[in-house]
Protein backbone atom coordinates (compact mmCIF):
# COMPACT_ATOMS: atom_id res chain seq x y z
CA UNK A 1 0.00 0.00 0.00
CA UNK A 2 1.27 3.46 -0.79
CA UNK A 3 2.77 5.35 2.15
CA UNK A 4 1.19 8.75 1.43
CA UNK A 5 -2.53 8.84 2.07
CA UNK A 6 -4.66 10.17 -0.78
CA UNK A 7 -8.29 11.05 0.11
CA UNK A 8 -10.70 8.62 -1.50
CA UNK A 9 -12.45 11.25 -3.57
CA UNK A 10 -9.19 12.30 -5.21
CA UNK A 11 -8.20 8.65 -5.65
CA UNK A 12 -11.48 7.86 -7.40
CA UNK A 13 -11.28 10.99 -9.53
CA UNK A 14 -7.89 9.85 -10.83
CA UNK A 15 -9.08 6.27 -11.17
CA UNK A 16 -11.78 7.41 -13.56
CA UNK A 17 -9.54 9.75 -15.56
CA UNK A 18 -6.49 7.51 -15.80
CA UNK A 19 -7.95 3.99 -15.87
CA UNK A 20 -11.73 3.68 -16.20
CA UNK A 21 -12.29 6.25 -18.94
CA UNK A 22 -9.56 4.83 -21.20
CA UNK A 23 -10.90 1.30 -20.62
CA UNK A 24 -14.43 2.46 -21.36
CA UNK A 25 -13.31 4.12 -24.57
CA UNK A 26 -11.57 0.91 -25.58
CA UNK A 27 -14.54 -1.36 -24.86
CA UNK A 28 -17.41 0.91 -25.94
CA UNK A 29 -16.08 4.09 -27.55
CA UNK A 30 -18.45 7.03 -27.37
CA UNK A 31 -20.83 5.37 -24.92
CA UNK A 32 -22.94 8.12 -23.25
CA UNK A 33 -22.53 7.93 -19.49
CA UNK A 34 -22.03 9.71 -16.22
CA UNK A 35 -19.30 8.81 -13.74
CA UNK A 36 -19.37 9.75 -10.08
CA UNK A 37 -18.48 8.80 -6.53
CA UNK A 38 -21.72 9.07 -4.54
CA UNK A 39 -23.65 7.22 -1.85
CA UNK A 40 -22.22 5.52 1.23
CA UNK A 41 -18.65 5.88 2.41
CA UNK A 42 -16.66 8.36 4.47
CA UNK A 43 -14.77 9.48 1.37
CA UNK A 44 -18.01 10.67 -0.25
CA UNK A 45 -18.39 13.29 2.49
CA UNK A 46 -14.66 13.95 2.73
CA UNK A 47 -14.24 12.45 6.20
CA UNK A 48 -11.92 9.57 5.32
CA UNK A 49 -8.51 9.19 6.96
CA UNK A 50 -5.75 6.56 6.68
CA UNK A 51 -7.84 4.42 9.05
CA UNK A 52 -10.57 4.24 6.39
CA UNK A 53 -8.33 2.20 4.11
CA UNK A 54 -8.69 -0.91 6.27
CA UNK A 55 -12.32 -1.57 5.28
CA UNK A 56 -13.67 -1.81 1.70
CA UNK A 57 -11.94 1.42 0.73
CA UNK A 58 -10.08 2.27 -2.44
CA UNK A 59 -10.53 3.45 -6.01
CA UNK A 60 -14.21 3.07 -6.86
CA UNK A 61 -17.03 4.82 -8.69
CA UNK A 62 -20.44 4.49 -10.31
CA UNK A 63 -21.04 4.47 -14.04
CA UNK A 64 -24.54 5.66 -14.93
CA UNK A 65 -25.90 4.66 -18.34
CA UNK A 66 -29.26 5.26 -19.96
CA UNK A 67 -31.82 2.65 -18.78
CA UNK A 68 -31.76 1.00 -22.21
CA UNK A 69 -27.94 0.82 -22.29
CA UNK A 70 -27.85 -0.51 -18.73
CA UNK A 71 -30.19 -3.39 -19.62
CA UNK A 72 -28.32 -4.07 -22.86
CA UNK A 73 -24.73 -3.66 -21.68
CA UNK A 74 -24.30 -3.88 -17.89
CA UNK A 75 -23.00 -7.48 -17.57
CA UNK A 76 -20.84 -7.22 -20.69
CA UNK A 77 -19.48 -3.81 -19.71
CA UNK A 78 -18.64 -5.00 -16.20
CA UNK A 79 -16.85 -8.02 -17.66
CA UNK A 80 -14.96 -5.85 -20.13
CA UNK A 81 -13.81 -3.42 -17.45
CA UNK A 82 -12.83 -6.29 -15.17
CA UNK A 83 -10.56 -7.58 -17.92
CA UNK A 84 -9.12 -4.19 -18.86
CA UNK A 85 -8.57 -2.52 -15.49
CA UNK A 86 -5.47 -3.24 -13.40
CA UNK A 87 -5.67 -5.28 -10.19
CA UNK A 88 -4.57 -2.22 -8.28
CA UNK A 89 -4.40 1.51 -8.80
CA UNK A 90 -1.97 3.79 -6.98
CA UNK A 91 -1.27 0.95 -4.56
CA UNK A 92 -4.89 0.12 -3.72
CA UNK A 93 -6.87 -2.91 -4.99
CA UNK A 94 -9.55 -2.24 -7.56
CA UNK A 95 -11.42 -5.41 -6.56
CA UNK A 96 -12.84 -6.11 -3.11
CA UNK A 97 -14.45 -9.24 -1.66
CA UNK A 98 -17.51 -8.55 0.47
CA UNK A 99 -19.53 -10.92 2.60
CA UNK A 100 -21.25 -13.47 0.38
CA UNK A 101 -19.03 -12.84 -2.65
CA UNK A 102 -17.48 -15.88 -4.30
CA UNK A 103 -14.59 -13.73 -5.56
CA UNK A 104 -13.43 -10.12 -5.30
CA UNK A 105 -15.56 -7.73 -7.35
CA UNK A 106 -14.53 -4.72 -9.37
CA UNK A 107 -15.39 -1.51 -7.54
CA UNK A 108 -17.12 0.01 -10.55
CA UNK A 109 -20.91 -0.17 -10.33
CA UNK A 110 -22.72 -0.05 -13.67
CA UNK A 111 -26.27 1.24 -13.20
CA UNK A 112 -28.71 3.96 -14.30
CA UNK A 113 -29.97 7.00 -12.41
CA UNK A 114 -33.50 5.77 -11.70
CA UNK A 115 -32.38 2.33 -10.59
CA UNK A 116 -29.56 3.51 -8.31
CA UNK A 117 -31.40 6.40 -6.65
CA UNK A 118 -34.54 4.30 -6.30
CA UNK A 119 -32.59 1.71 -4.29
CA UNK A 120 -30.67 4.33 -2.30
CA UNK A 121 -33.60 6.58 -1.41
CA UNK A 122 -36.73 4.50 -1.88
CA UNK A 123 -38.10 6.79 -4.64
CA UNK A 124 -37.13 7.97 -8.09
CA UNK A 125 -35.94 11.62 -7.88
CA UNK A 126 -36.11 12.12 -11.62
CA UNK A 127 -39.57 13.42 -10.78
CA UNK A 128 -40.13 16.19 -8.24
CA UNK A 129 -39.98 14.65 -4.73
CA UNK A 130 -43.19 14.78 -2.70
CA UNK A 131 -43.60 15.39 1.04
CA UNK A 132 -43.18 11.73 1.89
CA UNK A 133 -40.04 11.47 -0.24
CA UNK A 134 -38.40 14.38 1.57
CA UNK A 135 -39.52 13.52 5.08
CA UNK A 136 -38.93 9.76 4.90
CA UNK A 137 -35.37 10.00 3.54
CA UNK A 138 -32.63 10.00 6.19
CA UNK A 139 -30.18 12.88 6.16
CA UNK A 140 -27.22 10.54 5.74
CA UNK A 141 -28.70 9.18 2.51
CA UNK A 142 -29.44 12.64 1.14
CA UNK A 143 -25.93 13.79 2.07
CA UNK A 144 -24.42 10.83 0.22
CA UNK A 145 -26.50 11.49 -2.88
CA UNK A 146 -25.54 15.16 -3.17
CA UNK A 147 -22.01 14.74 -1.80
CA UNK A 148 -19.03 13.18 -3.50
CA UNK A 149 -18.35 14.36 -7.03
CA UNK A 150 -19.52 13.89 -10.60
CA UNK A 151 -16.45 13.27 -12.75
CA UNK A 152 -18.27 13.20 -16.09
CA UNK A 153 -21.88 13.58 -17.21
CA UNK A 154 -22.77 13.85 -20.87
CA UNK A 155 -26.29 12.59 -20.12
CA UNK A 156 -27.11 15.45 -17.71
CA UNK A 157 -29.61 13.40 -15.72
CA UNK A 158 -27.35 12.70 -12.73
CA UNK A 159 -26.43 16.36 -12.38
CA UNK A 160 -30.09 17.41 -12.57
CA UNK A 161 -31.12 14.92 -9.88
CA UNK A 162 -28.35 16.05 -7.53
CA UNK A 163 -29.41 19.66 -7.98
CA UNK A 164 -33.02 18.72 -7.21
CA UNK A 165 -31.98 16.98 -3.99
CA UNK A 166 -29.49 19.62 -2.89
CA UNK A 167 -31.81 21.03 -0.21
CA UNK A 168 -35.37 21.09 1.05
CA UNK A 169 -37.94 23.38 -0.59
CA UNK A 170 -38.22 26.63 1.40
CA UNK A 171 -41.36 25.89 3.45
CA UNK A 172 -40.33 22.31 4.11
CA UNK A 173 -37.00 23.63 5.40
CA UNK A 174 -38.91 25.88 7.82
CA UNK A 175 -40.95 22.90 8.98
CA UNK A 176 -37.89 20.70 9.58
CA UNK A 177 -36.14 23.54 11.42
CA UNK A 178 -39.25 24.13 13.53
CA UNK A 179 -39.33 20.46 14.49
CA UNK A 180 -35.67 20.56 15.46
CA UNK A 181 -36.34 23.55 17.72
CA UNK A 182 -39.26 21.58 19.16
CA UNK A 183 -36.89 18.77 20.12
CA UNK A 184 -34.83 21.28 22.10
CA UNK A 185 -37.97 22.73 23.67
CA UNK A 186 -39.08 19.31 24.93
CA UNK A 187 -35.90 18.71 26.93
CA UNK A 188 -34.31 22.08 27.70
CA UNK A 189 -35.68 22.10 31.26
CA UNK A 190 -34.60 18.56 32.14
CA UNK A 191 -30.86 19.13 32.47
CA UNK A 192 -31.11 21.46 35.47
CA UNK A 193 -33.99 19.58 37.06
CA UNK A 194 -32.08 16.30 36.99
CA UNK A 195 -29.05 17.99 38.51
CA UNK A 196 -31.07 19.70 41.23
CA UNK A 197 -32.49 16.28 42.15
CA UNK A 198 -28.94 15.01 42.70
CA UNK A 199 -28.66 13.13 39.41
CA UNK A 200 -25.54 14.62 37.85
CA UNK A 201 -25.14 11.66 35.52
CA UNK A 202 -28.69 12.05 34.22
CA UNK A 203 -28.13 15.80 33.90
CA UNK A 204 -25.01 15.19 31.82
CA UNK A 205 -26.89 12.73 29.59
CA UNK A 206 -29.61 15.31 28.91
CA UNK A 207 -26.92 17.91 28.18
CA UNK A 208 -25.40 15.53 25.65
CA UNK A 209 -28.79 15.05 23.97
CA UNK A 210 -29.28 18.81 23.80
CA UNK A 211 -25.78 19.26 22.38
CA UNK A 212 -26.56 16.77 19.61
CA UNK A 213 -29.85 18.48 18.79
CA UNK A 214 -28.21 21.92 18.72
CA UNK A 215 -25.42 20.71 16.44
CA UNK A 216 -27.97 19.25 14.05
CA UNK A 217 -29.95 22.48 14.26
CA UNK A 218 -26.91 24.50 13.22
CA UNK A 219 -26.26 22.20 10.27
CA UNK A 220 -29.87 22.47 9.14
CA UNK A 221 -29.76 26.24 9.51
CA UNK A 222 -26.71 26.28 7.21
CA UNK A 223 -28.47 24.07 4.67
CA UNK A 224 -26.41 20.96 5.33
CA UNK A 225 -27.83 17.49 5.86
CA UNK A 226 -26.53 16.27 9.25
CA UNK A 227 -24.63 13.00 8.87
CA UNK A 228 -24.99 10.08 11.25
CA UNK A 229 -23.33 10.04 14.67
CA UNK A 230 -19.81 9.06 13.63
CA UNK A 231 -19.39 12.15 11.46
CA UNK A 232 -21.65 14.68 13.19
CA UNK A 233 -18.81 16.51 14.94
CA UNK A 234 -16.67 16.47 11.80
CA UNK A 235 -19.49 18.01 9.77
CA UNK A 236 -20.27 20.55 12.47
CA UNK A 237 -16.67 21.80 12.56
CA UNK A 238 -16.93 22.68 8.88
CA UNK A 239 -19.98 24.91 9.27
CA UNK A 240 -18.95 28.58 8.99
CA UNK A 241 -19.64 30.66 12.08
CA UNK A 242 -20.07 27.80 14.56
CA UNK A 243 -16.60 27.64 16.14
CA UNK A 244 -17.71 29.44 19.32
CA UNK A 245 -20.86 27.32 19.53
CA UNK A 246 -18.68 24.22 19.34
CA UNK A 247 -16.37 25.53 22.05
CA UNK A 248 -19.37 26.29 24.21
CA UNK A 249 -20.82 22.82 23.74
CA UNK A 250 -17.46 21.30 24.67
CA UNK A 251 -17.61 23.26 27.92
CA UNK A 252 -21.18 22.06 28.52
CA UNK A 253 -20.14 18.44 28.14
CA UNK A 254 -17.03 18.86 30.32
CA UNK A 255 -18.80 20.68 33.15
CA UNK A 256 -18.78 18.74 36.46
CA UNK A 257 -22.03 20.20 37.81
CA UNK A 258 -25.45 21.10 36.47
CA UNK A 259 -25.06 24.76 37.42
CA UNK A 260 -21.92 25.05 35.29
CA UNK A 261 -23.64 23.14 32.48
CA UNK A 262 -26.51 25.59 32.62
CA UNK A 263 -24.18 28.60 32.45
CA UNK A 264 -22.37 27.27 29.38
CA UNK A 265 -25.58 26.07 27.76
CA UNK A 266 -27.13 29.53 28.08
CA UNK A 267 -24.14 31.01 26.25
CA UNK A 268 -24.65 28.45 23.48
CA UNK A 269 -28.38 29.22 23.31
CA UNK A 270 -27.65 32.90 22.70
CA UNK A 271 -25.37 32.09 19.78
CA UNK A 272 -27.71 29.54 18.19
CA UNK A 273 -30.60 32.00 18.55
CA UNK A 274 -28.45 34.62 16.86
CA UNK A 275 -27.75 32.20 14.01
CA UNK A 276 -31.50 31.71 13.61
CA UNK A 277 -32.15 35.44 13.54
CA UNK A 278 -29.59 35.92 10.80
CA UNK A 279 -31.45 33.48 8.56
CA UNK A 280 -34.33 35.93 8.18
CA UNK A 281 -36.90 33.12 8.09
CA UNK A 282 -38.88 34.75 10.92
CA UNK A 283 -38.96 38.06 12.70
CA UNK A 284 -35.97 38.47 15.06
CA UNK A 285 -36.56 36.69 18.37
CA UNK A 286 -35.09 37.55 21.78
CA UNK A 287 -31.95 35.40 22.16
CA UNK A 288 -31.78 35.78 25.95
CA UNK A 289 -32.45 32.73 28.15
CA UNK A 290 -35.28 33.06 30.65
CA UNK A 291 -36.70 31.33 33.74
CA UNK A 292 -38.58 28.08 33.21
CA UNK A 293 -42.20 28.44 34.34
CA UNK A 294 -41.35 29.95 37.71
CA UNK A 295 -38.61 27.43 38.51
CA UNK A 296 -35.04 28.61 39.17
CA UNK A 297 -33.74 27.15 35.90
CA UNK A 298 -32.76 29.06 32.78
CA UNK A 299 -33.80 27.93 29.31
CA UNK A 300 -34.05 29.56 25.91
CA UNK A 301 -37.75 29.01 25.43
CA UNK A 302 -37.04 27.12 22.21
CA UNK A 303 -40.72 26.64 21.42
CA UNK A 304 -40.86 30.33 20.46
CA UNK A 305 -38.56 29.60 17.54
CA UNK A 306 -40.57 26.57 16.48
CA UNK A 307 -43.85 28.48 16.52
CA UNK A 308 -42.38 31.45 14.67
CA UNK A 309 -41.14 29.19 11.87
CA UNK A 310 -44.42 27.31 11.57
CA UNK A 311 -46.36 30.57 11.47
CA UNK A 312 -44.59 31.45 8.21
CA UNK A 313 -45.59 28.22 6.47
CA UNK A 314 -48.43 28.79 4.00
CA UNK A 315 -48.66 25.31 2.43
CA UNK A 316 -51.73 23.72 4.05
CA UNK A 317 -50.28 20.21 3.65
CA UNK A 318 -47.18 21.14 5.64
CA UNK A 319 -49.12 23.16 8.22
CA UNK A 320 -51.26 20.08 8.84
CA UNK A 321 -48.31 17.82 9.69
CA UNK A 322 -47.61 16.90 13.33
CA UNK A 323 -44.54 18.68 14.80
CA UNK A 324 -42.30 15.64 14.57
CA UNK A 325 -40.40 16.42 11.38
CA UNK A 326 -38.47 14.02 9.18
CA UNK A 327 -37.49 10.45 9.94
CA UNK A 328 -34.16 11.42 11.57
CA UNK A 329 -36.06 13.59 14.05
CA UNK A 330 -38.40 10.89 15.32
CA UNK A 331 -36.46 7.65 14.72
CA UNK A 332 -33.02 6.85 16.11
CA UNK A 333 -32.57 3.23 15.07
CA UNK A 334 -29.96 2.44 12.44
CA UNK A 335 -32.07 -0.58 11.54
CA UNK A 336 -34.79 1.83 10.43
CA UNK A 337 -32.65 4.57 8.92
CA UNK A 338 -30.51 2.20 6.85
CA UNK A 339 -33.52 0.62 5.16
CA UNK A 340 -35.50 2.97 2.86
CA UNK A 341 -38.66 0.83 2.94
CA UNK A 342 -38.73 0.84 6.75
CA UNK A 343 -38.05 4.56 6.92
CA UNK A 344 -40.84 5.26 4.45
CA UNK A 345 -43.27 3.01 6.30
CA UNK A 346 -42.49 4.72 9.62
CA UNK A 347 -42.82 8.22 8.15
CA UNK A 348 -46.00 7.41 6.27
CA UNK A 349 -47.65 6.02 9.42
CA UNK A 350 -46.53 8.75 11.80
CA UNK A 351 -47.11 11.70 9.48
CA UNK A 352 -50.33 10.35 8.01
CA UNK A 353 -49.09 10.74 4.46
CA UNK A 354 -50.23 8.67 1.46
CA UNK A 355 -47.62 6.84 -0.58
CA UNK A 356 -47.75 9.46 -3.36
CA UNK A 357 -47.70 12.54 -1.09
Amino acid sequence: MMTGFMPGLELSRRFYAEAVRPALDTAYPGLPHAAALVGAGSEVLGFDTPRSADREWGPRLHLFLTPADRVRLAPRLTAALTGLLPADFRGYPTRVARAGDAAPRLQVVVTDVGRWFGAELGFDPRREPGLLDWLATPWQRLAGCVGGEVFHDDLGELTAVRERLAWYPRELWSYVLACQWQRVAREEGFMARSGEAGDELGSAVVAGRLARDLMRLCLLARRRYPPYAKWLGSAFRRVPGTAEIGQGLARVLAAPSWREREEHLCAVYRRVAGLHNRLGLTEPLDPEPRALAGRPFRVLGAERFSQALLSRVTDARIRGLPPVGCVDQFADSADVLEHPARARAAARALLGLPSAA
